[in-house]
């Protein structure tokens, strides 16, 4: 994997001097066209063996680039709070807008070859990793992210001299730590498991580039060719759309019966039977989340869709009855902000992540890349269908961290919307729940019944079920809200 780095590469300083003027001139063009017309992110992948020049380099990069325009993040082992949170998390916060550029020193790729290099966890843990990080890199390519993954490579004699002559340099043995040394022990396993990883991320879509780290100039000549190169490759086919998907999304079931039509509108809850239920399944859910294993080990993610005027709110006003308002987040999902368009549709959603010990509430979700974007055509075929693998991915990830995730849609008939939307338009204090938009929604009843039943059938998964709630009783709706809250808990 690694022996074409090992060849002795090397390049004269006439013919890099020679070669560096037109070189950043390619670059600093492609990254004011990719500043001007924000298609496109670049994300730069910095990893490999210490020693091999890759600060060095990155600090060069930076010095041909606009610097205004770059940001370089050093990602190491997790910190505290970060292991709060699921691996992905820290790396999709700083996430780069369209038209600006991120370099990741250290990566979602150090975690899983770290702990395998020091026998911490088994090939097993390291290949779902990687089959992690493939979903990964996959969908920041397909939302316009362009991916460049160096791997700075010395051979094991090469890295020895080069960590010997910085440590003796007074001038760069602070560069040189206790662990460069401890991961050199361990040289021949590292470079075992780099392979492997490599091997196995080395994608169509995001391929690795081995850059030789024994000579600095073939270093960094090579690096900056394959970022211009990178970004004139991303400029010239930015907003190209993705091709359709040749099948259609779910075929229409023969007897015409659906998920949605399983649902008994007609169920009720006395009134009296309500208040019982409510108070008890309040005090449980407050002593659920309040037990010790909650608030060391796990979290909690509740996902609210449902047909206009369900009764969503209501729902959640009666979960968070039980909560202290310092355990738990409401966040209402409306139309993205510019800030949130500018970055893969999944941004938005991690930034809110609990941490453990924490309650998160979505008003509406994710889920709209398959429901509303779908269905008012805000996003093509091509990507609300892969949007539900990457959905599963998303909320398999936030189940392996320990992260319960609820996932509640509140039906009703057309019929029972109808009457709520009337009840609100000549109801003064409930006017503002009533807009034009959710007129326009109800116009197109069939097509968001046909989303949501692909919805259901394509991401109601064994660690993140959905729920269905009949809704036409708010009473009934919001005790089955609590139960399955609760239910989630306990599991």
């Amino acid at each position: 994997m690694f022996e074409a780095a090992e060849i002795g590469h090397r390049v004269s300083n006439e013919a890099y001097e020679e070669q560096v003027p037109a070189l950043r001139e390619r670059l600093l063009a492609a990254q004011y066209e990719l500043l001007e017309s924000k298609k496109v992110s670049l994300v730069v992948v910095v990893a490999g063996v210490d020693g091999a020049g890759k600060g060095d380099t990155i600090n060069l990069l930076q010095s041909w680039l606009d610097p205004r325009h770059v940001r370089v993040h050093g990602m190491g082992l997790p910190t505290a709070a970060e292991q709060e949170q699921p691996e992905f998390a820290r790396f999709w916060a700083r996430l780069p807008p369209r038209g600006k550029t991120a370099v990741y020193m250290g990566s979602w790729y150090t975690v899983p070859i770290v702990d395998r290099a020091f026998k911490r966890s088994k090939n097993t843990h390291l290949d779902t990793a990687m089959e992690h990080i493939r979903h990964f890199e996959r969908m920041l390519t397909h939302e316009r992210v362009v991916l460049v993954k160096l791997w700075f490579h010395l051979s094991k004699e090469e890295q020895k001299v080069r960590l010997g002559r910085l440590e003796k340099d007074p001038k760069t043995r602070w560069r040189v730590t206790e662990t460069d040394w401890k991961h050199f022990e361990l040289y021949d396993r590292f470079r075992k498991v780099s392979a492997r990883a490599v091997r196995e991320t080395s994608t169509d879509y995001a391929p690795w580039l081995v850059v030789s780290g024994n000579d600095a100039n073939y270093r960094q000549l090579t690096v900056g060719q394959a970022i211009a190169t990178a970004l004139e490759r991303a400029n010239a086919t930015a907003g190209a759309p993705e091709p359709t998907p040749p099948v259609p999304p779910t075929p229409p079931e023969v007897d015409g019966r659906t998920v949605l039509d399983t649902l008994d509108l007609k169920k009720t809850i006395s009134k009296k039977r309500y208040k019982s239920r409510l108070e008890k399944l309040q005090g449980e859910l407050a002593l659920l989340v309040r037990e010790e294993k909650f608030k060391k080990e796990e979290a909690l993610v509740c996902v609210f869709e449902g047909a206009d005027a369900a009764g969503k709110g209501g729902a959640i006003r009666r979960a968070t009855e039980a909560l202290d308002a310092r355990m738990y987040h409401i966040i209402p999902i409306a139309a993205p902000t510019d800030e949130e368009a500018a970055r893969p549709y999944l941004w938005r959603f991690w930034r809110h992540i609990p941490a453990r010990g924490r309650v998160a509430i979505f008003d509406r979700s994710w889920y709209g890349r398959v429901l509303v974007e779908r269905v008012e055509g805000y996003a093509p075929q091509a990507e609300w269908m892969r949007a539900y693998s990457e959905i599963n991915e998303f909320e398999e990830q936030l189940a392996d961290h320990g992260i319960r995730v609820a996932k509640l849609w509140l039906q009703i008939s057309p019929e029972e919307q109808l009457r709520r939307f009337e009840e609100r338009q000549q109801t003064g204090f409930k006017q503002f729940k009533i807009t034009e938009e959710d007129w326009r929604n109800r116009e197109k009843w069939p097509q968001y019944r046909d989303a949501v039943n692909d919805m259901i059938e394509r991401t109601s998964t064994e660690l993140a079920p959905w729920t269905m709630v009949e809704a036409e009783d708010k009473r009934y709706a919001r005790i089955k809200v609590l139960e399955t809250l609760v239910e989630t808990l306990s599991r």
